[in-house]
Formats: structure tokens, sequence, C-alpha cells
């Protein structure tokens, strides 16, 4: 069996805006098969897309271990990180201005990552063209991209993304802004790509429904890996002899080195689980109860990033106690 494409160890990321330090990550574990098509969900806050920017190499993690496709990420120089960025993995974003160029047109945009990268010029148009063909657009390569739907473009910015042939796509909610018929249509391209061309695909969302379009889906809460839900798909004869797909899933909760799991804050708030429990062993298993009169507490998400961080110093504190000696991160070398 061949390595995991990516391996990321007790992964912990902390963030220094300011006078203030925000924990993002704390302790997170997560591999990823090659050729997997998956996808990680949570909450806005839950530490999805600090995850993604360090498997992406847009930013380096503050201690732990993340490795992809053979590259331990925390030790390649700038000159490596940008190779990395450039032919390792793809990003496909949900902005379109952060994927393509206006005033170039489909086949243009393909083109340039490879321009950039040295490729020959009838290489170039030559893949820009089978990408083009793969994601539907042949007949529309010569678009710019005011003459091009909302799902049109995205699907130029999942080509631009495959433009140097990376190992791994990257994907932030590449449907957030898309119907749902729309979206399908992304979700389909992603398999064919896979099929086709071997690539492992993450897309970060927060649409649990997402789950129906992916393999497996893995969920963060608080900065680390809560569960993880394999889809399965049983096809079932009906009367006129035409099959038709179910869809089961199983959901698993996701221990950590170490032992621990993560409780979800519903189950905590319906049987009044407060700081601590009682564990109770049975011939099949383990029970989780409650200390009766415990007092509840909501746990609020570490980060969140749609508004501006809360102040975690304390927090952040504590966490540096565990991290191993000698690791340093963003915010201590500056």
């Amino acid at each position: 069996m061949s390595e995991p494409i990516i391996i990321c160890e007790n992964l912990v990321k902390i963030y220094k805006l300011a006078q203030v330090e925000v924990l993002a990550l704390q302790g997170l574990d997560l591999t990823v098969e090659r050729g997997e098509v998956m996808a990680l969900v949570g909450p806005s806050g839950s530490g999805k897309t600090s995850l993604m920017n360090v498997i992406g190499g847009l930013d380096r993690p503050t201690a732990g271990r993340v490795v992809v496709a053979g590259q331990e990420l925390l030790k390649l120089s700038d000159r490596q990180l940008n190779h990395y960025r450039r032919h390792v993995v793809g990003f496909v974003w949900q902005q379109v201005a952060r994927n393509l160029v206006p005033y170039l047109n489909a086949e243009q945009n393909v083109e340039l990552p490879m321009l950039m990268a040295g490729i020959k010029p009838a290489e170039r148009k030559a893949w820009a063209n089978e990408l083009l063909e793969v994601v539907g657009l042949g007949n529309r390569k010569k678009h710019k991209l005011a003459q091009l739907s909302g799902g049109e473009q995205q699907r130029v910015a999942i080509a631009v993304a495959l433009a140097n042939k990376p190992q791994l796509l990257l994907a932030d909610e590449p449907t957030g802004e898309l119907d749902s018929a729309t979206a399908k249509t992304i979700f389909d391209i992603f398999h064919k790509l896979n099929e086709m061309y071997g690539i492992t695909v993450v897309i970060v969302s927060h649409d649990p429904q997402i789950s129906r379009h992916v393999s497996r889906t893995v969920a963060i809460r608080d900065g680390k890996t809560s569960t993880e839900t394999l889809r399965q798909v049983v096809e079932t004869e009906k009367e006129d002899e035409a099959k038709e797909e179910q869809h089961h899933f199983i959901e698993y909760t996701v221990l950590d080195p170490a032992g621990r799991l993560q409780v979800p804050e519903e189950y905590r708030e319906l049987y009044r689980i407060g700081r601590r429990v009682i564990l109770e062993t049975l011939p099949d298993g383990i029970v989780i109860r409650p200390v009766p009169g415990e007092e509840v507490t909501t746990v609020q998400p570490l980060v969140d990033e749609d508004e501006p961080p809360p102040k975690k110093q304390n927090l952040v504190s504590r966490i540096r106690k565990f991290l191993p000696m000698g690791s340093k991160g963003e915010s201590e070398q500056k």
C-alpha cells in the first residue's frame, strides 16, 4: 500500500495579530490517502481554512508535522515551498477573482500558469485544450470571463488549477456561490478528474450535505478532527429493471493518539454534560454518563474566521507548555 498523500500529526497553528495570539489548530491529526475525493467540514471558526492553508503551503504550522506527497512542509525553504505550491498542489477558490484573470479568455487563463513555469507553447496549448474539453468547455475556450456563467467560470478555474499537473487539488467552498444543479456539475467534474488523472481532491466546505458527493467527510471542531463519515453507495433494482442508487452513511468519532475524543456540543447540552464525565464499561463497549449536579458551560469556537479574533493569550500560553522543545512558529520567529 502506498503512503498517504497527506499526513498531519499533532498539528498546531497559532496566529499573531497585533498583540493578540489566536490558536487555530490544536494538535490536529489527519490522513488522506492517494486518489481520495474527500471533504473537510466544520462551522466558522473550526480551523478548516487554517488547515487548508497549511496543507497548501500558504501558511507554516507552529508545531507538529505535516507531510504532503512525501515532502515535510515545515522543513522546506521558501524557494522549495514556492516550487511545492506551483507543481504539487492546485487551488480552486470560491471567489472567481482569485482564480482567473478577467481580460484573458478561458484558454489563455489555463495557459498562464504553464507560461510562468516555462512550458513550451505547443505543449501549453495541447494541455490547456485537453483540460477545457474535460471540464466541458472545449467550445468556449475563446470566451472571456464576462461571456461565461458563474458555473463555467468555476470550471475554467478547475482547469487552471490543474495546469501544472499537481498531485493534490484543494478546493475552498468551490460551490458556495452556485445553485444546486451547477454545484452537482462541479462535483461530477472533480470525480471525473480523479478517475482520469488519479488526482487527490480535498474540498473544504461548511455544508454538511457535501457528504453525498464524496467518499469520506471529516468534521473539524475547535481546531481538531472530531468525526469521520464514510459514504457507501448501494444499487437497487426497481420493477422496471432500472437501477437506483441509495446512499448509506456511517459516522465515526475520531480519537487522537492519546485516546481523547470530542463530545459534540449538542450532546453535551442535551445530556447536561459538564467538565467531567463517568465512564462505565459494558460487555460490548463504553457508556459516557454526566456527573450529577455538574455545572454545564457552553464552549465557544477558538477562532471565528468571519469575525475579529477573540483574545486567547492565556489559552495560548497554556498550550505552549505542551509544545515540543525547540518548536517555533511564525509568531515566535518574527
